[in-house]
């Protein structure tokens, strides 16, 4: 996997999330996500701030420095935001000189590649998170959550996660799961009850 170049993937996460953001009405942004620390809005922010983050890492910044939250966003500002800091990591991780050159990022020093394929993962999975908060209004490109459950495996070999771990233990797949059933179980998620 180390000679996957991951930013065509990245980019095609980038479109798929910018589009599903784009569909969110603002009666919708205090409502759950699978992520229950998050409601709609929350995560948003999350979406937003984190890239602004991995941003800040391709541009040999420190990324960590960073919040990986952001605020103050009118209710219909959110396709803008994120289109604003979607632009600015994409211009980032552009060089092929990324792809080789050390980072820091939260689980340790890696190789930009390594890093953005990480990147890959939080934004599909965030990408899943949203749209199950939404109600699927989109149909998600299953090779990108593929790509995120490949990484997921590699960089969250065990199903067991302490409290160090930003995602929970894994869950067990519903038998007929798609990739993103499997990486959302994967990574201890479960679907919001629509009852």
């Amino acid at each position: 996997m180390n000679a996957i170049d991951p930013r065509p993937v990245y980019t095609r996460a980038t479109e798929q999330a910018a589009a599903l953001i784009g569909t969110v009405r603002p009666d919708q942004l205090d409502g759950p996500t699978p992520c229950a620390e998050f409601d709609v809005r929350a995560l948003l922010g999350h979406m937003v701030g984190g890239t602004r983050r991995h941003a800040v890492i391709g541009e040999g910044g420190d990324g960590l420095a960073v919040p990986a939250f952001t605020d103050g966003v009118k209710d219909d500002g959110w396709p803008a935001a994120y289109e604003e800091v979607r632009s600015r990591i994409l211009r980032a991780w552009a060089g092929d000189d990324r792809m080789e050159a050390p980072v820091r990022v939260p689980w340790g020093e890696v190789p930009g590649r390594a890093a953005l394929s990480g990147f890959v993962m939080e934004l599909v999975t965030h990408t899943w998170d949203l749209s199950e908060a939404l109600g699927h209004p989109l149909e998600l490109d299953q090779e990108l959550a593929e790509f995120a459950l490949v990484t997921a495996r590699r960089v969250l070999p065990t199903p067991d996660r302490d409290e160090r771990t930003p995602f929970a233990a894994a869950r067990t797949a519903p038998e007929g799961a798609d990739h993103y059933g499997r990486l959302a179980a994967w990574l201890g998620r479960e679907p919001l009850s629509r009852a």
